[in-house]
C-alpha cells in the first residue's frame, strides 16, 4: 500500500515522450501522438477494465498520502519547463514543415493532458495554493476561463441544455467543438459577473479573477513574442488550440447524449453517477490521473483522483478515453457505437 502511488508515474510517460520527440525530426517528432493515440488504444484492447474499488480503510490511508498530491504538483514545473524549451527550440532552429508540426502536436498534448487535465484536478481542490497551481497550468493552454466555467457552471448544469460542455444526442464532435468553445468562454464571463455581483464587487475589482488571469495570459503572450519571436508565438497558439480541442473532445465523450430530468420549472434532478460516461480501462486511468472515472467525479466533485470509485449504475464506455477520442472523430462510427448504448443506459 505504501508504494501504491508509484503506478501513477505512468502519467509521466507522456512528458518523457514529448521531451524525446523534441530531440528528433521528421516522423519521430510525432512520437507522443503515436504513443497516445496508437499504442495506448491498442493496449487497452487487450487489457480488461478494472472496476474494483478500495475498501474504506485503504481509501482513508490513500486519501491522506501526500505523494499523490506531489505527483500533481511536480507536473507544474515540468509543464513550464517543456513549454519554455519548446519556445526556445523553435526560436533557435529552422525545421521543415513535418518536424515543425510535430513539435506543435507534442506541445499540444502537454497543453491538453497536463495543462488542462492536471489543472482540472487541482482546480477542484479547496486549498488556495492548489487552485493557483491549477490556474498556472490552465494559463499555459490559454484556458484559464475553464476554472470558472467548469467549477461554477459545468458541475451545476451538466447533462442539461444549459451546459455548453454537454454534447447533445446525435451532435457531431465538430459541431460540439464550436458550440462548447464559444459558449463556455462566454458563460465563464457571465458566471464571473454573477459572482462579483453577489459579493458586491465591481468588474475592475481584484476579486475579478477571470480578468486578472486573462491579463496574465495576455502578458505571457506578449513576453513570448518579445523573447522568442512571432513564429514561436504562432506555434504556441497552435499548440494551445490543439490542447483545447483535446479537452473539448474529452468533454464530448464524457457526457454525450446523457440528460437529467426536470423535477420542477427551475430545477433538474441531482447530478449522479449515471449522468456521466465512465471508463475503468486501467492504462487510460493511470495516464490521466483517473479522469476516466468521471461518473464518480461528478457525483463527488471534491473527491481526490486516487480514491475515485466505480459505480454499477454509471454507463460504461466500450474502451478507454484515447480510443473513444479517436472514434469520436468519425461521427457515423461514433453514432453507431454510442447511440444504442444511450438507449439502453
Amino acid at each position: 500500500m505504501k508504494w501504491r502511488f508509484l503506478k501513477y508515474l505512468m502519467a509521466y510517460s507522456l512528458p518523457l515522450a514529448v521531451f524525446l520527440s523534441m530531440q528528433r525530426e521528421g516522423l519521430l517528432a510525432y512520437l507522443p501522438l503515436f504513443y497516445a493515440f496508437l499504442v495506448v488504444p491498442l493496449l487497452e484492447l487487450f487489457f480488461a477494465p478494472n472496476p474494483g474499488n478500495l475498501d474504506k480503510q485503504r481509501e482513508e490511508m490513500i486519501k491522506e498520502d501526500p505523494w499523490y498530491d506531489r505527483l500533481l504538483y511536480l507536473m507544474v514545473p515540468i509543464q513550464l519547463a517543456l513549454l519554455l524549451y519548446f519556445l526556445w527550440d523553435l526560436n533557435h532552429h529552422t525545421y521543415d514543415s513535418l518536424t515543425f508540426w510535430g513539435r506543435i502536436t507534442a506541445m499540444g498534448l502537454m497543453c491538453g493532458v497536463i495543462g488542462i487535465n492536471v489543472g482540472h484536478e487541482l482546480g477542484h481542490r479547496r486549498k488556495k495554493y492548489e487552485q493557483v497551481l491549477a490556474k498556472i497550468l490552465l494559463s499555459t493552454s490559454l484556458y484559464v476561463h475553464f476554472f470558472t466555467e467548469h467549477n461554477y457552471g459545468h458541475h451545476r448544469n451538466v447533462a442539461t441544455p444549459e451546459d455548453p460542455a454537454t454534447a447533445r444526442y446525435k451532435e457531431s464532435l465538430y459541431a460540439f467543438w464550436l458550440r462548447s468553445i464559444v459558449f463556455s468562454y462566454l458563460h465563464a464571463w457571465k458566471i464571473q459577473g454573477q459572482l462579483l455581483k453577489s459579493r458586491k464587487k465591481s468588474f475592475w475589482s481584484p476579486s475579478n479573477e477571470l480578468l486578472l488571469w486573462s491579463l496574465i495570459q495576455l502578458i505571457a503572450l506578449t513576453a513570448i513574442f518579445l523573447f522568442f519571436g512571432l513564429e514561436s508565438l504562432l506555434a504556441f497558439l497552435a499548440a494551445a488550440l490543439f490542447g483545447a480541442l483535446l479537452l473539448e473532445t474529452v468533454n464530448y465523450i464524457e457526457h454525450y447524449g446523457l440528460s437529467r430530468q426536470k423535477v420542477s420549472e427551475h430545477r433538474y434532478e441531482k447530478a449522479e453517477a449515471e449522468h456521466s460516461w465512465n471508463s475503468d480501462h486501467i492504462i487510460g486511468r493511470l495516464l490521466l490521473f483517473e479522469l476516466s472515472r468521471h461518473s464518480d467525479h461528478h457525483a463527488h466533485p471534491h473527491r481526490k483522483y486516487q480514491i475515485l470509485q466505480h459505480h454499477d449504475q454509471s454507463p460504461q464506455l466500450p474502451t478507454g478515453y484515447p480510443g473513444m477520442m479517436l472514434l469520436s472523430t468519425i461521427p457515423p462510427l461514433w453514432f453507431k457505437v454510442m447511440n444504442g448504448r444511450i438507449k439502453s443506459a
